[in-house]
């Protein structure tokens, strides 16, 4: 599998991903084609500098000054008329639609009330259209990033002084491990926040993979406290396991709603998907992959929703069907996001007969939960505490848990499920 490592020691920008991903070999020429199908009049232009004596690039995105505040609306129009391949389209549409909803949510006021500034100006529209070609364009499989640092200090923007990190970098940062960091300076920026929501599937240190290429992208200013720049490391590997920091794994849990799969150290990776935040929930879109089959054994369908579990998905179930000649079926389907609909494919047409195979994009509502402990009157058990759009809040017994309780008390599960 091919991947990338996004090494933010000195945080993430629009125009430190543009630049790293010019390193990596994109050529500039093929992201202004994607990047002017949607503003004519923008030019991304890039340059060799150093920065603390690193040698890195720098891209700067020349547009001309626009007293413009564009809705969502408008930037979404901008996209959708663009020459942007389909999957690209769906990916800078939904990046602006996370920057929406965290704005909306810092101002009080509904998403298509939001005006954008800095987030919506010409050269951050060229970074996120930049960026989702760019890495399409080196073939990106999945993305992994080290925790990120948002330096420290005031800021001035176009709501005033405000202190780093940025309130809208602050609400796309949510769920993400940040890193300390005392530089007086803003390390990481809306744009470089969404590009990490968005895209990556774990943080934490490098994974275990053979590098095969590094790029180096120059942050704006030369840091006195260190280099200034974000390092993307691609490489392939066979199986990624991102080693934990010492954050408890529950706080940056991945959604797997119905999973028995735990990653050693997972996001909710509220990427790659689309996200609408609501009080107590959060809107996303994800996948179901599925395949019809009726000349594959029981045995061999249940060795094959194994594997699938291996791959981590949301979900995998089966469902009874009538075929062709009235031949008994079964339907294997798997819920997963979208970064993972190719290595779900390959399990597919590995373990089955199947030759084809169906991909249907579905919203989900996921109500926020956390991890807590209640008691029982044998001792104390796991569980998961939810919070309905209400507000009120429902707690339920974990039953791996449970069940441990029950063995050590030689009582049944059930008791202890009426009991607590």
């Amino acid at each position: 599998m091919r991947i990338a490592y996004f090494d933010c020691l000195s945080g993430i920008s629009g125009d430190m991903t543009l630049g790293a991903l010019v390193d990596l070999g994109v050529p500039i020429h093929f992201l202004n084609k994607a990047v002017q199908s949607v503003l004519d009049n923008v030019r991304i232009e890039t340059e060799v500098v150093r920065r603390k004596e690193f040698r890195a690039t720098l891209a700067k995105v020349h547009a001309p000054h626009e007293h413009v505040h564009r809705h969502l609306s408008d930037i979404l129009t901008l996209i959708e008329k663009s020459t942007l391949s389909d999957v690209n389209k769906e990916q800078a549409s939904d990046i602006f639609r996370l920057i929406a909803e965290a704005e909306a949510k810092v101002h009080g006021v509904d998403v298509e009330k939001i005006h954008f500034h800095e987030v919506g100006a010409a050269d951050s529209i060229a970074d996120i259209v930049g960026a989702t070609a760019g890495l399409d364009y080196l073939r990106v499989e999945e993305i992994y990033a080290s925790p990120v640092p948002t330096g420290c200090g005031t800021i001035k923007i176009a709501h005033g002084t405000c202190s780093v990190p940025a309130p809208a970098t602050a609400e796309l940062l949510q769920g993400i491990p940040v890193a300390d960091s005392d530089v007086p300076f803003e390390l990481t920026t809306p744009t470089g926040a969404v590009l990490l929501k968005y895209f990556v599937k774990q943080f934490g240190a490098l994974p275990a993979m053979t590098i095969q290429s590094i790029g180096i992208g120059a942050g704006s200013q030369d840091l006195e406290q260190q280099a200034n720049v974000l390092r993307i490391l691609i490489g392939e590997t066979e199986t990624v396991k991102v080693r934990s920091h010492s954050a408890p794994e529950h706080q940056y849990e991945d959604l797997f709603e119905n999973s028995t799969y735990k990653p050693e150290f997972s996001l909710q990776q509220h990427k790659p998907a689309t996200h609408s935040e609501k009080k107590h929930a959060v809107r996303e879109t994800v996948w179901i992959v599925e395949t019809n089959l009726d000349d594959v054994s029981g045995e061999l369908i249940g060795h094959c929703v194994d594997q699938l579990w291996k791959a981590a998905p949301l979900d995998v179930w089966t469902t009874p069907i009538q075929m062709k000649k009235q031949r008994p079926g079964v339907m294997l389907s798997v819920l997963c996001r979208r970064n993972q609909i190719e290595a779900i494919e390959s399990i597919l047409f590995t373990e089955t007969t199947t030759i084809g195979i169906r991909r249907i994009p579905v919203e989900r509502t996921v109500l926020h939960r956390e991890s807590c402990r209640i008691d029982t009157p044998w001792g104390k058990i796991d569980a998961k505490k939810v919070t309905l759009p209400n507000g009120t809040e429902k707690i339920t017994p974990e039953f791996e848990s449970a069940k441990r309780l029950a063995a050590e008390n030689k009582i049944s599960v059930r008791e202890i499920f009426e009991r607590q």
